[in-house]
């Protein structure tokens, strides 16, 4: 299915259909008609590496044509046996067998039916020759230094192009340079010869590079005599005949050689290269130039080239004809010669002859017209015949045309017309066919075709037809000729419909009418719709170094979504598919992303979607942001002393407005180097006054802010230096600072170097008793510091310091208020009680000191306290110093964080900025019982269907005496209802363990137990626990010690135990123990030592006895006992089945064995307390 598209490729479409109007109407073959040659050989060159070599002819005609050809004019025959003829052709192939040479020469191809011949251009078949030089003896060649000389090459003949160059044996080229030059011939020039040139290898090489061939000339040997070698055995007369032979001369021209005279004609064709060379000699080396007489050299299309030894004209056109002329000049003398350049041109055709289809009784002329120099001469044919012999009465035959009337069927024939000049020849052939034929519709019947809605569509009709034919073109369902500007015919049949739409969809058909008959065709055209696009963002500005997103959105018809596709360009030229090599550009389809921008990105990026029918692009423009190019040209004018006008140019500002500058100085006699701002100006202002300070050595540049950023700083500008002047202002911050009593050292500070205004910078201090009405003291100080010595502790003082230079004094100064320095307060308060709050916390009252015996500025009152003894156990406890402070004047303070049930000693004293006064005298108080902290630990150590045992540590912090304990469970199943809260009072202290009974079974419980004083009891530490099902676990130890894990286990204890027997056994009869028995037998720990009576044993090496040291049988229960700082009180045994938090490690049971430690408590095996 054909299918035309819109847009541009419309244009093209309408373009080649115009061209095929304007041609000859194409005969189908099916018509009778003369024959055309469509394919033929030009020159033909015989290579030796080819295999064969094929000189071709093709022709088309109706009835099918024949072939013959002519070689040198004179027939050919293709049945000789050393060629290959084809079949249905004129081509032949010629086999390269050796006998080739016999076949060199022009041939011409015919080709003939009963209606006419067509014959060929010449087509030249070469056979070159091997190109050899001669084999030739060259005499040596013996010159003096400072004589001319040319060495000849002669080149053999070959098939060109020739190309040669002069080398030595070793294959390196002959250096040339002005005074050495290869002529275009081939022959080495010498303008003077010098001792270097001496060599006996001067080769010339010949190469033929469409031979594949390189052939050598015999070498050459030249020496050059110098005077050096004849001086060395000449006299003195000799010597000076000799120097003469070697003379300055003036220039003789070698090339073109003397024999042609001053002047020399030079023929070249149009289109051509000119070369033309000069060469000369003389000493020194003359030099050579060029120039057209009458005329300039052609600019642009002329070079000099072989140091201007050679003037090349390239592409040569009529306008280059004329005389030139190269001069040889040195400073003795010149010479010169002039070319006479002709322009010659091979026949061209001006109005080449055209075939044409007739109707029987029409007229027509052939017109043949060439262009050359010398002016063609123009020779007719007919059917390959010369024109004398035409067969046709009626023609009126002039050299450039030929006419004929009243065409007839038997009228049809090939004409030939010939154009040729001294170089070459052109041919032509124009057929005319006189036909009469009933229209014959080419394209086929029933051709699809679509396109987009809104462009236009193009429905074929292409025909043949003689004589002319109607061409009309109609719906299939309203069966009469479209009508309207919208649809065009064009001559070749072709409908053309603009703008179209959905209506436009359906049948057509297609009437091409003459007089001998009517044929039509039917076109079917189908209607898409038109491709969309839109690229986002529209516009965007995108800063330096950031990332660039766009987007293609498109929609296309159903039918073209398999055609499309998309593309990206900028700036008009398409991107690559694979974008950058760097990766920077990716093009995934609809996207392009472009990584760290830069401003060559910036542009019009186009997004063109393009399908079968249609195409479509959208654009966008990137703009690519920048800080700005730094301001330049910075210029200073109306120089004051305390001012300046600075004016500069602003730099590009790279697509984004310039809201500011800002203009920085240089000139800190401190920091110098160091640029500080000193005013911002608006984007729009380019020039500003500076308000400058006095005795500054200014240097100033500008830099410029954009959104995106700042410019790098402008280039300064001159500098400007600002006269000295009295301080304009005084020290800030003036200050006191003292370490010791009724001292007062005066700080403030100082004036920077841009503040103070010349040289000679220095303070003046004043001051005096404030509000005493005596004298100022004052002194004159360079640092920013003086230490003055006061009467008094503590007292007020008026303070002023001024500046000074060596051009006056700064403004009046304001004073400012100090005090001496101070002393530490003499006194101490007096504690008027303290009033014990609770266990932790009491209020301390005192009475405040007299403001003179403060010396100072009173800060505040200081509270130390330390505790002396716990009244639990008498205890005294070593001092410990506790403080807090109290701001400001107050008289009492709140003491926290105190032991309960203790004895505290606690002292107040006043403190100042210079340190603390003395204490008061201790005052003893005693905190009251409090409530205990949270017991240390609480587990439960065993569990069975109805009761727990629980154990617990003493509290952290008894803070009084312990009266018992309070424990309350209640149930917790995984609901969120709780059971009732039961209470047990347990007011035996010292026991650190409860059994509970009647619990339900299987249900868990959450215990609480708190520690309790005569206070009350305090936090309550928890822990959860199951307990056991009737029944649940009865067999569980009856299968444990039936497994396999359970049986290895045992054997891997057996083993490890029989080890250490052994080990011991060997160690007690070499006398002696384990290193740890030693130990503790030197230092037994009378604690240790109690429990290990009663829990441990000593080794022993009899089988009989149970090993103290080993550990208790995982079946029994170890019984608690009453120390507090034991384990086994916590139950070792049935609690080391229990993690940290209580969880469930591993319980294991089976029966008593021999070695095992009897436990006084119940043998019941233990199980987990979680389900």
């Amino acid at each position: 299915m054909e299918m035309l598209s819109g847009g541009r490729g419309l244009i093209v479409s309408v373009i080649c259909f115009l061209l095929k109007f304007s041609t000859a109407m194409e005969i189908p073959l099916s018509v009778q008609q003369v024959p055309t040659i469509i394919k033929q050989s030009k020159v033909q060159v015989a290579f030796p590496f080819d295999e064969y070599f094929l000189i071709e002819c093709e022709a088309k005609g109706n009835p099918e044509p024949t072939f013959m050809w002519t070689k040198d004019d004179k027939p050919f025959d293709l049945s000789d046996s050393r060629i290959i003829a084809s079949n249905n052709s004129g081509t032949f192939k010629i086999p390269n067998e050796g006998h080739i040479s016999h076949f060199q020469g022009k041939y011409r191809c015919f080709a003939s039916n009963k209606l006419g011949v067509a014959m060929s251009e010449e087509i030249e078949f070469i056979v070159p020759n091997v190109p050899k030089f001669p084999k030739e003896k060259i005499d040596p060649l013996e010159v003096e230094e400072g004589d001319p000389i040319v060495l000849p090459c002669n080149p053999p003949k070959g098939l060109p192009p020739l190309h040669i160059y002069w080398m030595n044996i070793e294959l390196e080229h002959i250096e040339q340079d002005e005074r050495v030059y290869m002529s275009q011939k081939g022959d080495l020039y010498f303008a003077n010869v010098e001792e270097k040139d001496s060599r006996n290898d001067y080769c010339c090489f010949a190469a033929f590079p469409r031979l594949r061939t390189i052939v050598q000339k015999m070498p050459m040997k030249l020496t050059v005599n110098s005077l050096r070698h004849a001086n060395d055995s000449s006299s003195s007369t000799e010597i000076g005949s000799k120097a003469n032979s070697i003379k300055q001369r003036k220039p003789r021209l070698l090339l073109p050689p003397p024999e042609s005279g001053s002047e020399s004609s030079v023929t070249i064709l149009k289109g051509d290269t000119l070369l033309l060379e000069c060469f000369a000699e003389g000493l020194p080396t003359p030099q050579v130039d060029w120039n057209k007489i009458g005329g300039d050299l052609p600019k642009g299309r002329e070079t000099k080239e072989n140091y201007s030894k050679t003037l090349k004209i390239e592409n040569v056109s009529y306008r280059d004809r004329g005389n030139y002329r190269c001069t040889a000049n040195n400073f003795l003398g010149s010479t010169t010669h002039d070319f006479h350049v002709i322009v010659e041109e091979p026949p061209r055709w001006t109005k080449k002859p055209q075939s044409g289809v007739y109707s029987t009784g029409s007229s027509g002329i052939l017109l043949c017209e060439a262009e050359g120099e010398p002016e063609p001469t123009i020779k007719w044919r007919v059917n390959g015949s010369p024109i004398d012999r035409n067969p046709f009465a009626g023609d009126v035959v002039s050299p450039r045309e030929i006419s004929f009337t009243n065409l007839q069927p038997n009228h049809t024939a090939v004409y030939q017309c010939e154009a040729s000049n001294v170089h070459g020849t052109i041919l032509a052939n124009a057929n005319i066919d006189v036909v009469d034929v009933r229209p014959l519709i080419q394209t086929e019947d029933e051709e699809n075709y679509a396109t987009v809605a809104g462009y236009s569509a193009f429905l074929h009709c292409e025909f043949f037809a003689s004589p002319e034919a109607i061409v009309s073109w109609q719906k299939v369902e309203e069966a009469k000729p479209l009508e309207g500007r919208r649809y065009h015919v064009y001559e070749n049949g072709t409908l053309q419909i603009n703008k179209t739409t959905e209506d436009d969809a359906g049948s057509y058909s297609c009437w091409v009418e003459n007089a001998k008959g009517k044929t039509a065709v039917t076109a079917n055209l189908d209607i898409r719709n038109a491709t969309k696009l839109q690229v986002a963002p529209k516009n965007p500005r995108v800063p330096r170094l950031h990332a660039l997103e766009l987007h293609c959105e498109s929609t296309c018809d159903p039918h073209l979504k398999q055609s499309l596709k998309l593309s990206w360009s900028r700036n008009g030229e398409a991107f690559e598919i694979n974008a950058t090599e760097d990766g920077r550009i990716i093009i995934d389809g609809a996207n392009l992303t472009i990584s760290n921008v830069t401003s060559e990105d910036q542009g019009i990026y186009s997004c063109s979607a393009q399908t079968a029918l249609d195409s479509v692009t959208d654009a966008t423009q990137v703009t690519v942001l920048d800080v700005p190019d730094p301001p330049e040209s910075l210029q200073l004018s109306e120089r004051q002393n305390r001012s300046v006008r600075l004016t500069w140019e602003a730099g590009d500002d790279h697509n984004s407005h310039i809201s500011d500058y800002i203009v920085e100085f240089e000139g800190n006699k401190e920091e110098p180097g160091r640029w500080e701002e000193l005013a911002r100006v608006q984007g729009k202002e380019t020039t500003i006054t500076l308000s400058l300070a006095p005795y500054v050595r200014y240097q100033f540049r500008v830099i410029a802010v954009n959104e995106v950023g700042r410019s790098q700083p402008s280039q300064p500008s001159d500098h400007h230096e600002t006269p000295p002047a009295a301080p304009d202002k005084n020290p800030q911050n003036i200050r006191v600072q003292a370490s010791q009593p009724k001292e007062m050292i005066i700080k403030w500070e100082p004036l920077k170097s841009m503040e103070q205004n010349g040289p000679g910078l220095e303070y003046r201090v004043s001051w005096k008793p404030q509000g005493a009405p005596v004298e100022w003291e004052e002194e004159t100080v360079t640092n920013h510091t003086l230490r003055v010595m006061t009467p008094t502790v503590y007292a007020p003082y008026d303070v002023q310091v001024q500046a000074i230079n060596h051009l006056g004094s700064g403004p009046e100064p304001q004073s400012v208020i100090l005090y001496s320095g101070e002393d530490y307060p003499d006194t101490a308060p007096v504690i008027h009680g303290v009033d014990v709050i609770n266990s932790t916390l009491a209020k301390v009252t005192w009475s405040t000191i007299p403001k003179d015996r403060v010396h100072g500025h009173l800060k505040g009152y200081q509270i130390n306290w330390w505790k002396t003894k716990s009244l639990l156990d008498g205890r005294t406890h070593p001092k410990e110093v506790n403080i807090l402070r109290f701001s400001g004047q107050r008289n009492y303070g709140m003491v926290p964080s105190l032991d309960a049930f203790s004895e505290f000693h606690l002292t107040v004293l006043a403190y100042n900025s210079k340190g603390a006064g003395p204490e008061s005298e201790p005052y003893i108080f005693q905190t009251p019982e409090g409530v205990p902290e949270q017991p240390a630990f609480l587990k439960v150590i065993k569990v069975d269907k109805d009761t727990a045992t629980l154990t617990w540590g003493l509290p952290k912090k008894l803070n009084g005496n312990l009266t018992g304990y309070l424990l309350q469970y209640q149930i917790i199943n995984d609901t969120y209802e709780l059971g009732e809260l039961n209470d047990i009072n347990i007011t035996t202290p010292s026991k650190p363990s409860w059994r509970l009974s009647n619990l339900n079974a299987t249900t868990k419980y959450k215990f609480y137990l708190r520690a309790c004083t005569s206070k009350g009891c305090g936090k309550p530490i928890t822990e959860e626990s199951s307990t056991l099902g009737e029944g649940k676990y009865a067999g569980l130890y009856d299968d444990i010690s039936t497994q396999g894990w359970f049986i290895g286990l045992m054997c891997a204890i057996a083993l490890l135990t029989l080890i250490l027997l052994t080990v011991c056994f060997v160690k007690r009869n070499r006398g002696g123990k384990y290193s740890v028995k030693e130990k503790e037998d030197l230092h037994p720990d009378p604690e240790v030592q109690s429990v290990k009576d009663e829990t441990f044993g000593e080794y022993s090496d009899s089988d009989e006895k149970p090993l103290k040291g080993s550990l208790r049988s995982l079946t029994r229960d170890m019984q608690t006992t009453e120390s507090a700082d034991s384990l086994v009180q916590y139950g070792e045994g049935d609690h080391g089945l229990f993690n940290e938090d209580g969880s469930f490690i591993g319980a294991y049971a089976g029966s008593k064995e021999k070695g095992s430690v009897e436990s006084n408590g119940s043998s019941t095996a233990t199980f987990p307390l979680r389900a």
